[in-house]
């Protein structure tokens, strides 16, 4: 409570009689994409396995929370008080099995109970939907895991991972369909689907398909930057460069940089 104290004290004069010009400007809105900005670079941080950097991150996400709670504490809503009870109070009522009598056979259970009980509190219970909680501005790729997951959870889902291969040859061939018509809203469709469809796999198979796009991309880059440095080395233009000698550098790369 000593060191929240001080951030709160130092939040407090920056925004407060002679502080920070910047920092006192500022709405929830102005500073929702540094939230997200310092999200990403929280993720990375964890990816990368590096205590020092993880903990400077992890603060550097914390202060949005806490900055979020200055602006709204000076505009007479809520504190940080008030934020940090209603999570204690969530917390609590959503582990019955923890601070109550219920009993779980497992992870996958408390999840389904985590769900029933979110849907009764006050405000989730008149959605229309078990979808209307999704966020709209996800990433699209991460609110088609999180809508599968959902629905997964009230038995709208497939038996197993490879009932969901299939389901990708199917996509795929309808992709391969829609190419032969030229019609680009029909390719765009069909892309969509096969997408939808690869993030569904992931899932059944318990990979985060985000870090696992990550991954391929960080992988792709490095692989590619190794083209780079020979065209540099060579003296050539990278666009120059034969594609023969590319698929030969890329070859190479593969193996010394398998991913």
């Amino acid at each position: 409570m000593e060191a929240l104290d001080r951030l709160m004290e130092i939040m407090g004069r920056l925004r407060g009689p002679g502080g920070c010009p910047w920092d006192m400007e500022q709405t929830h809105k102005s500073i929702m994409k540094c939230l997200i900005e310092e999200t990403y670079e929280l993720a990375e941080a964890i990816e990368g396995h590096d205590d020092e950097v993880l903990r400077e991150e992890l603060g550097d996400v914390f202060l949005q929370v806490v900055f979020h709670c200055a602006i709204a504490k000076d505009a007479g809503r809520f504190t940080l008080d008030e934020v940090i009870h209603e999570l204690c109070d969530k917390l609590v009522y959503r582990h019955p099995h923890v601070f109550g009598d219920a009993s779980v056979r497992d992870s996958d259970e408390v999840i389904k109970n985590w769900e029933r009980l979110k849907r009764k509190e006050s405000t989730k219970s008149d959605r229309e939907s078990i979808l209307s909680g999704i966020p709209n501005d996800l990433p699209a790729l991460l609110k088609a895991l999180k809508v599968q997951s959902v629905v997964g959870r009230v038995g709208f889902d497939w038996e197993k991972p490879m009932d969901v291969a299939e389901k990708i040859r199917e996509e795929v061939r309808e992709v391969e369909e829609a190419i032969d018509s030229n019609d680009k809203d029909r390719m765009e469709a069909e892309i969509g689907d096969l997408i939808f469809s690869v993030v569904n796999l992931a899932r059944h198979l318990k990979i985060d398909p985000e870090a696992a796009l990550r991954r391929t991309n960080k992988k792709f880059s490095g692989r590619f930057h190794e083209i780079e440095k020979a065209a540099k080395g060579q003296g050539v233009r990278l666009s120059d460069m034969p594609m023969e000698e590319k698929d030969r550098i890329w070859e190479e790369a593969k193996k010394a940089l398998p991913g």
